[in-house]
C-alpha cells in the first residue's frame, strides 16, 4: 500500500470563494503574476491606467476639434519658427520629437548594461537618457512660453477656436509632467547605480537584491510608455 503523499501546509488551507478568493490571489503573488516581480507587475497596472488617462484626453481633445464651429487653428503656423528669415513650420516639434525617441534607445542599453551587471555604462546611459528628456522639458518650456506670450490662454487664443489653447496646455502640460518625473527617477536610480548599491545591498528607496539591476528596467519601461504617449500626441495634436 503506498503512502500518502505529503502536502505543503498552505494547500491544506481551504481557498477562500468569491472576491475574497480573489484579493487572496493578489496579495499571495500565486495566481495572478506567478512569473512577475510585484515592481514589475505593479509597473504594469500603473501604466495601464495611465493609459487610460491619456486616451480620454486625446479623445476629448478630438470631441472638442470635431464638433467646435470656429476654425481650428493651424498647428503648422501657430508652431513655426522663424530661423534666419526662413519660416519653419513645426521645426521645434520635429526636434522635440527626435530627442525623445533617441532617448528610448539609450534607455533600452541602459537595461542591456543592467543586466550584464556593467554599472558604469548603465549609471552613464541612464544619465545620457535623463539629458534626453531635460532637453525635451527645457524646449517644450520655450514653446509654452512662446505661445503665452503671443495670447494663447485656456481660455482663448488669437487664432481662432478657444479649446486650443485649453486642449494645448493641458495634454502637453500633463506629458510634460510625466517627463519631469521621469528624468528626476533616472538621475536617482542612476545614483544609485553609479555608487554599487545594488551590489553591496545598501538601504535605501529602491534598492534591490545583490547583482539585481531590475528596478532599471521598470524605469525604462515608464521611460519607453512616455515616449510612446508622445508619438500619438505629435500625430494627434500637431500633424491633424
Amino acid at each position: 500500500m503506498s503512502a500518502p503523499l505529503k502536502t505543503h501546509p498552505a494547500e491544506s488551507l481551504p481557498r477562500p470563494a468569491g472576491m475574497a478568493g480573489l484579493a487572496a490571489d493578489w496579495a499571495s503573488d500565486q495566481q495572478t503574476f506567478k512569473k512577475v516581480s510585484w515592481g514589475k507587475a505593479m509597473m504594469w497596472i500603473f501604466l495601464l491606467s495611465d493609459t487610460f488617462v491619456f486616451g480620454c484626453f486625446l479623445l476629448a481633445y478630438m470631441v472638442a476639434r470635431m464638433s467646435t464651429t470656429v476654425p481650428w487653428p493651424n498647428p503648422s503656423e501657430v508652431f513655426a519658427l522663424e530661423i534666419a528669415g526662413t519660416h519653419m513650420p513645426l521645426i521645434l516639434i520635429a526636434i522635440m520629437t527626435f530627442v525623445l525617441i533617441s532617448s528610448s534607445g539609450t534607455m533600452a542599453m541602459a537595461v542591456n548594461y543592467g543586466y550584464r551587471r556593467d554599472r558604469k555604462m548603465t549609471a552613464v546611459l541612464m544619465l545620457v537618457t535623463a539629458l534626453f528628456g531635460a532637453t525635451f522639458v527645457g524646449m517644450q518650456a520655450f514653446e509654452w512660453s512662446k505661445l503665452i506670450a503671443e495670447g494663447v490662454r485656456p481660455w482663448g487664443n488669437p487664432w481662432g477656436a478657444a479649446q486650443f489653447g485649453s486642449s494645448f496646455f493641458m495634454i502637453t502640460g500633463f506629458h510634460g509632467t510625466h517627463v519631469t518625473f521621469g528624468v528626476i527617477f533616472l538621475l536617482i536610480i542612476a545614483r544609485k547605480v553609479w555608487r554599487g548599491d545594488f551590489e553591496t545591498e545598501r538601504r535605501g528607496f529602491f534598492t534591490s537584491r545583490k547583482g539585481r539591476y531590475e528596478i532599471v528596467e521598470i524605469t525604462g519601461l515608464y521611460w519607453h510608455f512616455v515616449d510612446l504617449v508622445w508619438v500619438f500626441i505629435f500625430a494627434f495634436f500637431y500633424l491633424w
